[in-house]
């Protein structure tokens, strides 16, 4: 069984580096919204700020300040750079159960945005600093795939990515459909565009739902989509198949607390009457989820890394 110190490295290399790509999009998103002054580009900045949990939603008046905080601020622990540098420690802990291909990856993506320049290199050009990062993350992802080996430390580097998503896109999705958000529903096209946007959903929406922009759609395309990897039910899937694998691997099949969570949560979305959720509203449900989604993290901790030493040890 692997060293509990090392599991959790891994896995909070996976959240840290899908936290840092979703924020990259949310930048990216504010960024766009300085090219349009009315009030749905105003609206979209406030979502993004709202979905990384800012309270000061007047910093959306400002996008581009808003989005450069959200890049570089280093006293900020949601920032990009705090998320990358995080994922570099963690991933430093644990050098010697990574490739050298990931972690030379991880390694350049961090001396990048630490780079004394990177302030400077951000000014000249915003949104091409951010869609580089957004590249070299997918660089580091595809490298692990690539080069790991798809074991158990692989499972905890994959369940931290699919954890960390299925919160972000559902904290998103509460931002712009949940009952306490404070403005206007959103309905305008461009806003609505942002969204999948800020879910890297646009293309693949299009091409389902074509150019029918509607709050339904996208709710039930970025909640529900089966073949979609940034929908939660996709999310919930691969968290569930991890999570299987993790207790195979460990010997642990009488001890099966967060796949037996993930399970539930899982089937709650593959079974969920969409037309029903609209009539009733989608806020109670997406707290549920979220909430769920904490409880399999609380219950992975408890069996596999803040575990009692004895609970492993032979009868």
């Amino acid at each position: 069984m692997m060293l509990a110190r090392v599991a959790d490295s891994l896995y909070w290399i996976g959240r840290y580096v899908e936290r840092a790509e979703h924020n990259c999009r949310l930048s990216d998103v504010m960024l766009n919204a300085t090219l349009d002054r009315s009030e749905a580009a105003t609206q979209v900045a406030r979502i993004a700020l709202a979905a990384v949990g800012d309270a000061d939603l007047a910093k959306a008046q400002n996008p581009y300040d808003a989005a450069r905080a959200l890049t570089l601020d280093r006293q900020d622990s949601a920032s990009i750079y705090s998320s990358i540098a995080h994922a570099r420690e963690n991933a430093r802990q644990v050098r010697d159960q990574i490739t050298t291909e990931t972690w030379e990856r991880l390694n350049l993506i961090y001396l990048r945005m630490s780079d004394p320049d990177a302030a400077r290199a951000f000014g000249d050009g915003s949104q091409q600093f951010l869609h580089d990062t957004i590249a070299d993350l997918h660089l580091f992802k595809g490298a692990g795939d690539a080069t790991m080996s798809h074991g158990e430390g692989w499972s905890f580097l994959l369940l931290g990515v699919y954890l960390e998503r299925a919160q972000l896109i559902g904290s998103l999705l509460e931002v712009v459909f949940g009952d306490g958000r404070r403005r206007r529903p959103v309905g305008d096209h461009f806003a609505l565009t942002s969204v999948l946007r800020m879910g890297c959903a646009l293309e693949p929406y299009l091409r389902v739902y074509t150019a029918d922009m509607q709050p339904r759609y996208i709710l039930n395309f970025l909640m529900l989509d089966a073949d979609f990897p940034r929908s939660i039910r996709f999310c919930t899937q691969e968290i569930e198949n991890h999570l299987a694998a993790i207790t195979r691997h460990a010997g642990l099949s009488g001890a099966a607390g967060p796949e037996r969570l993930a399970g539930r949560l899982r089937a709650r979305l593959q079974y969920i009457d969409m037309e029903e959720l609209v009539a009733q509203g989608p806020t109670a449900f997406l707290k549920t989820v979220l909430d769920e989604c904490a409880a399999i993290h609380d219950s992975l901790y408890d069996a596999f890394v803040a575990y009692p030493l004895e609970s492993r040890l032979p009868a």
